[in-house]
């Protein structure tokens, strides 16, 4: 494998691969003690070493043996260097979507809203406990405990990832940091007016109003609805192929005569591999429709309830409760009900079936017949 030139002297690299990627290892050449050549590995590009810390290092030692003083040990200097959130970031990233077949664009959008702005410049041995407890505090003022935890989770994988890859050698202190108490059940569901309410009042924005139709005729998840490509409708059908991020699985869902007669003009113009939603060509985020859709929910629902009050708060996830509670409020079977969800476990569906009004009706009606 060649050595190349930089533009300091007796700095050099050579081609390598980390983690089946490309990257450089630095190497600094010079006149030991007793004029002979002498090379030295500094590091790896992916180890945050670059060529003027490889030349500030041969100066070093040379002037060093130039005043007969003791070398410097260049392994002890590694972990010095100054290795920034925004890069170790960027290498997770590409890790998952290299190797992890869910959809990462929420999570990275996580990134960019909540943990860039803040830490994404910074050394990421510079970050302490505090800074941590800080940014827990912020974001509780502002979002729920879920969300919360959720971004802390997502810095603390980060942060992990930088320790396995030895990109860092410090420690997670993320992990010792205590997350917010949750209380994850959501038992608010739109009825009949309320949900007449929201389509009237997202009618004339056609985004909004296709992606509540469809949130409410198929119960998909938010990344399940900005998921669906014109290739996953048939119109002829009313069906719609549903990727659940979730499970790594697809599954099918249903739409009204309505809805399909709204889809037809808006997919002739189309493409076949299309999102449906999409703003300049591009496929729409969660955070585009959730920086659109929530400010309206509040108005319409949320009027003085507190923001951690998640019981009772309807948020753009509750638009799948809606759906899976007017199924059980229709009296629909609960084993259709679980697979219209896409529910795996049917414990999961069962939390709706105390809406049946006729739930054990037909039952009793067997037993006591002819008692009275």
């Amino acid at each position: 494998m060649g050595r190349f030139k930089t533009k300091y002297a007796g700095v050099y690299y050579r081609d390598s691969i980390t983690n089946n990627k490309a990257d450089k290892t630095y190497y600094i050449r010079y006149k030991d003690i007793n004029q002979k050549d002498t090379e030295v590995k500094i590091g790896k590009f992916s180890e945050g070493v670059r060529e003027a810390y490889c030349n500030t290092k041969r100066n070093e030692i040379v002037t060093k043996i130039r005043l007969g003083e003791d070398l410097p040990t260049v392994a002890s200097k590694k972990q010095n260097i100054a290795i920034s959130v925004n890069d170790i970031a960027k290498k997770y990233f590409e890790y998952r979507e290299l190797h992890n077949n869910k959809d990462i664009k929420a999570e990275f959008s996580k990134y960019n809203n909540h943990i860039k702005p803040i830490f994404g410049s910074q050394d990421i041995s510079k970050i302490s406990i505090d800074d941590i407890k800080k940014l827990q505090r912020d974001k509780a003022k502002q979002f729920a405990p879920k969300t919360t935890n959720i971004i802390l989770d997502l810095f603390s994988t980060i942060f992990n990832y930088a320790i396995t890859q030895d990109i860092y050698k410090g420690e997670n202190y993320i992990s010792k940091v205590k997350r917010l108490k949750v209380n994850n059940v959501r038992e608010r569901f739109l009825n009949s007016e309320e949900i007449e309410l929201l389509i009237n009042t997202v009618r004339e924005n056609e985004i909004l109003y296709l992606f509540c139709l469809l949130s409410l005729s198929t119960g998909g998840r938010t990344t399940t609805i900005l998921n669906i490509q014109k290739k996953d409708i048939n119109l002829e059908l009313r069906t719609i192929k549903l990727t659940d991020f979730k499970n790594s699985s697809t599954y099918q869902g249903f739409i009204s005569c309505n809805i399909a007669e709204l889809l037809k003009e808006k997919l002739e113009v189309m493409y076949i591999n299309d999102y449906l939603f999409q703003i300049n060509n591009k496929q729409m985020t969660i955070s585009m429709i959730q920086k659109r859709l929530k400010p309206i929910l509040d108005n319409l629902f949320n009027q003085g309830l507190a923001l951690n009050d998640s019981k009772n708060r309807f948020v753009i996830h509750s638009l799948r409760h809606t759906f899976a509670s007017t199924l059980a409020i229709k009296g629909t079977p609960i084993y259709t009900i679980q697979k219209l969800m896409n529910h795996k476990d049917i414990n999961m569906t069962l939390r709706y079936a105390k809406l049946d009004p006729t739930n054990g009706k037909d039952m009793i009606d067997i037993i006591m017949k002819g008692i009275v």
